[in-house]
């Protein structure tokens, strides 16, 4: 399989993802749209995995890329049918360039939190066989508020109504961030501006560190959840 990824902004890689690519022997083209590198040929690539960002979808003018970047996902899951997983900015560049809708939150959502699975989850190729609520780490300011034709939510927390959600048969997006390793978050705070936000929207420096080492401690088990949407995704 070859994995086709965009890239928003340096600090968020594709993380514990390209592990599970090399594992299964898979190949992938990391395409880094912060530094103006163009979308390949979509037709030479079997999945399309698109990572957060800073930016949000409609900062169209700050950062021009998102509009070849938005038709490129529409391309990928309305014509070629083949299967895509975003996260966090990828999962609302999914619902955005299908034709739904995303909106600031009242409240940001920040920390390693639960979420719940929704009844449509049970039957779903990805997360059938997942438990009815775990942890994830969250971090984001903006939420889907319209879904797009021909999707059904799959799972929601206290501060989010639509955690992930699938799209037709083939896209599947999350609004947390499963790609995380031990590490992760004490990296995303060495760059000043994420820190100042992250103790912005927590309120202090202590939440903030505190949020750093509880993303530590899931990260093994966010391990073996990517390993197995991999799974999941490379049997699309």
């Amino acid at each position: 399989m070859n994995v086709l990824i965009f890239q928003h902004t340096p600090g968020e890689n594709p993380g514990a993802f390209l592990e599970h690519i090399s594992s299964n022997g898979d190949t992938a083209r990391i395409v880094r749209l912060y530094d103006r590198q163009p979308v390949p040929d979509l037709a030479n690539f079997n999945l399309l995995l698109v990572l957060g960002g800073p930016m949000d979808v409609w900062e169209t003018e700050t950062h021009p890329w998102l509009i070849a970047e938005k038709q490129a996902i529409k391309t990928w899951v309305r014509d070629l049918k083949r299967p895509y997983f975003g996260i966090c900015l990828g999962h609302q560049l999914l619902v955005d360039a299908l034709g739904g809708r995303c909106a600031p939150m009242v409240q940001p959502e920040i920390g390693v939190l639960p979420v719940d699975l929704h009844i449509n989850a049970q039957c779903d190729p990805l997360f059938g066989s997942f438990p009815g609520q775990f942890e994830v780490l969250q971090w984001h300011g903006v939420e889907a508020i319209e879904l797009p034709p021909g999707s059904a939510v799959l799972a929601q927390s206290a501060g989010c109504a639509i955690q992930a959600l699938r799209v037709s048969d083939c896209a599947w997006g999350v609004q947390f961030h499963p790609e995380l390793v031990q590490g992760t978050i004490k990296s995303w705070m060495n760059d000043p501006a994420n820190h100042q936000c992250a103790v912005n929207w927590l309120r202090s420096t202590d939440a903030a560190h505190t949020m750093s080492m509880e993303s530590d401690k899931i990260a093994d088990d966010q391990f073996r959840m990517t390993s197995e949407i991999y799974a999941n995704l490379r049997q699309i």
